[in-house]
């Protein structure tokens, strides 16, 4: 089936309505990509014929103008980024110069790093196809029994790994990769653009310790990177590897058109009555807020109709839990109307075993499966041909990411279908009416800081352990930042001076998790049984596993019964209640140092490092499929602390009378300013609303005004408020326009609600909100005025 007469089958089949009666499509847009024909180059002259024949059996006669140009600069030992679409090929890019290496060499070595194990096994699969002699590829990542991993330090000359394996076994034990790394000639890092945020500086020091120890045993590598579509893929590249690195971002592929919709799930009918809620000592009864209907609910019926057309898809869904539900739901409605039909849809997420993972890629790629509902584990490169649409259940965070996951589809070169399916949330029902934010612009620029404190003081200590630091390698690691936190280091006895550099003072090895969440990973453990079902991280833990809370693992769902920080375990039991679990949380913050700040008069906008108090209080119970509140039940969970980056704006109490907005409403205009603000910052920084925080009060014992704050969820920021900060008016007036646009009357998921509000999205003031913002934005000065807030 067409891409077009599908999406006409799907927009008949589920076309809603408005509270009033009136029908209504839930397709808001429909952009159409043309098809681009593709622009072949000659092979390299260096190619060796082995190589170009070999890749000639796989169907490859010539390679795309951006490989062969990717591929020059690489082999000329230029340090480069090829930043180009999804299915454009950008495997050959680094496959020809590295492949040749090998071929050329026998003695030279290739290190490939990827962000996932699902694309590690496809790029394995792509190289042993190829039948070439002595190059010996072989994964070694957490997966790899060890008694194969003597075998590949010893004899494999192409080694996929991930960043994980690099800093936790390689590079403590570089002294047996000695003669691999000795030999190293290129390494390739794929997918870099997913190397963001606190992760993203992590990783660029776990580079540079690789940069070191290579040089150690006296090599120097190529680095090779491939990224999707970016803005300033140089810059971002530099910064992640330490080195000068030229980009490559025109695409010469061809390019099968697409078909892209922007989907909003319908309102639920409005319920008649009023519910009781308490407030201030006694019930109080409100009228609820429209609600829509769930995207998960939606993105199951959009699967189990392109299931029944016989159209091969893929969904992609936010989080883990959600795309167990989404499966689950496809497959009983699958059959329902036709028993058995349901088997050939599946769930696909980070956490099953090696085994069960690669046989549902087996099973989706021969047709034994129709469709999948996956995390984002299948957002990169494994190439899924044949899959002719992609449902993505909720924004996925970036223009980036969205683009690649819709790229899924039509991979072989046919016409493809994607829609993007709305969340009840400020940002996704943002974009879904203003479609020129995501057609037809430029991809966000990553996002990452290595000299964050909280980053670069335990990466030293890494590099510390495994050899000693010298001054040299302090410029390595930062200048001056990395000179500062390795005196601090030293002062607390971490780490020790000698003539010869700065030592690792402790037996063990340091214990730095990339993530940044801190803390052993909390154990979930089925009560009856006592079978390990998985792991959390800890800094998820009060969020997603506290007593009572609903999980979900390979399709079963569990409630915990308890949560034992002390012990790091979580015991439950099997059980599959009719609602969903949302954690919320009470935030306290203090400003403890200013950074820079704009005096625009009555408002002032600031960047600085704030003390943020945390403490999960409540969870809400959530009926499935409607998101209907059933009730709200008290935690006692500890207090977590943070010292992070926050950008803040305030304005004067006069400046708001005179906006038109009443002192009763100023408490809600500033929440609701805050909440929207949070949903809207993805739309500037590489980041997700989840990795951010806020708060808001009429007036902060530190700035002495009404204030609205918005801090990295991380310790010592990764580069979002920093971000917001530069983009503060176009940030800003996409927040007013997303609460301006909302049809609800006083405020709805759509626009200032949140779904981790701690003080259950009480007080919001829609209308003044908006006047509030107006208000900031008329006194902030045009951003277009040069130095004044920097982009």
């Amino acid at each position: 089936m067409r891409p077009a007469e599908l999406l006409h089958r799907l927009r008949q089949r589920t076309s809603g309505a408005h509270p009033d009666g009136g029908a209504t499509s839930p397709v808001t847009h429909v952009e159409r990509v043309p098809a681009r024909a593709g622009r072949p180059a000659p092979w390299p002259s260096w190619t060796p014929a082995t190589l170009r024949d070999a890749l000639a059996e796989r169907g490859i006669t010539a390679p795309w103008e951006h490989q062969a140009a990717a591929a020059e600069l690489a082999h000329a030992g230029t340090h480069v980024v090829l930043a180009t679409g999804t299915a454009s090929g950008k495997s050959l890019a680094y496959q020809l110069p590295a492949l040749t290496a090998l071929l050329d060499d026998q003695r030279a070595t290739v290190l490939y790093l990827s962000p996932t194990k699902a694309l590690a096994a496809d790029q394995l699969r792509a190289i042993t196809r190829l039948g070439l002699d002595g190059v010996r590829p072989a994964t070694y990542d957490g997966d790899t029994p060890r008694e194969e991993r003597e075998w590949i330090r010893q004899h494999s000359r192409f080694v996929l790994t991930n960043p994980d394996m690099l800093h936790h076994a390689l590079l403590p034990g570089h002294a047996r990769w000695g003669v691999f790394l000795r030999r190293l000639t290129y390494v390739v890092i794929d997918e870099c653009h997913t190397y963001r945020g606190v992760f993203g500086s992590h990783v660029a020091h776990v580079l540079r310790r690789l940069r070191r120890a290579a040089a150690q045993y006296g090599s120097r590598p190529t680095f090779v990177l491939a990224s999707a579509t970016s803005g300033d893929p140089a810059d971002t590249a530099s910064r992640l590897t330490g080195l000068p690195v030229e980009a490559v971002t025109e695409d010469a592929s061809p390019r099968g058109a697409v078909t892209f919709a922007l989907w909003e799930p319908p309102l639920l009918p409005p319920d008649p009555g009023a519910v009781s809620v308490p407030w201030g000592g006694e019930d109080v009864d409100v009228e609820l807020p429209p609600v829509r209907r769930s995207a998960l609910r939606e993105a199951a019926d959009l699967l189990t109709d392109a299931v029944v057309a016989g159209t091969r898809t893929l969904a992609f869904v936010r989080s883990r839990r959600g795309a167990e539900v989404v499966a689950a739901m496809a497959r009983r409605a699958l059959d329902e109307a036709e028993p058995g039909l349901g088997a050939r849809v599946a769930a696909y997420r980070g956490g099953y075993l090696r085994e069960d993972r690669r046989a549902i890629e087996r099973a989706l790629l021969s047709g034994e499966l129709l469709a999948l509902a996956s995390t984002n584990a299948l957002e990169l490169g494994v190439d899924l041909v044949g899959l002719d649409a992609v449902l993505i259940c909720g924004y996925p965070g970036t223009r980036a990411s969205l683009w690649q996951q819709a790229g899924r589809a039509g991979r072989s070169g046919g016409e493809a279908l994607a829609v993007l399916v709305a969340r009840d949330d400020p940002l996704d029902t943002y974009l879904v009416h203003h479609p020129e934010a995501l057609f037809g612009r430029p991809v966000e620029a990553t996002v990452l800081d290595p000299t964050n404190p909280y980053v670069l003081g335990p990466q030293l200590c890494c590099a510390a352990s495994e050899a000693a630091l010298t001054p040299d390698d302090l410029e390595l690691f930062g200048g001056r930042p990395a000179q500062e936190a390795v005196a601090a280091l030293t002062d607390a006895g971490t780490l020790r001076r000698r003539p010869s550099g700065w030592y690792w003072t402790h037996r063990g090895r340091p214990d730095v998790d990339l993530r940044g969440t801190g803390g052993a990973p909390i154990a979930v453990v089925e009560s009856a049984t006592g079978r390990l079902l998985g792991m959390v991280d800890p800094a998820s833990a009060h969020l997603q596993l506290h007593t009572g809370a609903v999980h979900l693992h390979q399709g079963v769902s569990y409630v915990v019964d308890e949560l034992d920080l002390d012990d790091a375990v979580a015991l439950v039991h099997a059980a599959e209640p009719d609602f969903s679990t949302h954690a919320r949380d009470v935030t306290t913050l203090s400003v403890a140092e200013v950074r820079a700040y704009v005096d625009a008069g009555p408002v002032g906008l600031f960047l600085g490092d704030v003390d943020v108090t945390s403490q999960v209080v409540s969870y809400q119970r959530r009926r499935i499929g409607t998101g209907e509140v059933i009730d709200t039940r008290p935690l006692d969970l500890p207090v977590r602390e943070l010292r992070t980056v926050a950008v803040w704006f305030t304005i004067s109490p006069q400046e708001l009378a005179a906006a038109g907005v009443a002192t009763a409403d100023v408490p809600g205009a500033l929440h609701a300013a805050e909440h929207a603000a949070i949903g809207l910052l993805p739309l500037m920084a590489t980041c997700d609303r989840w990795d951010i925080g806020g708060l808001s009060t009429a007036n902060h014992a530190d700035t002495e005004a009404p204030t609205v704050f918005v801090y990295d969820g991380h310790p010592g920021g990764a580069g979002f408020a920093e971000r917001a900060y530069g983009t503060a008016a176009a940030w800003l007036r996409a927040t007013r326009a997303a609460i301006a646009s909302c049809g609800c009357e006083s405020g709805c998921p759509s626009c200032v609600q949140s779904p981790k509000c701690g003080n259950g999205n009480n007080p919001l003031a829609k209308d003044a909100a908006v006047a509030l913002l107006d208000a900031v934005l008329g006194a902030l000065p045009d951003p277009a005025d040069p130095g004044i807030l920097p982009n």
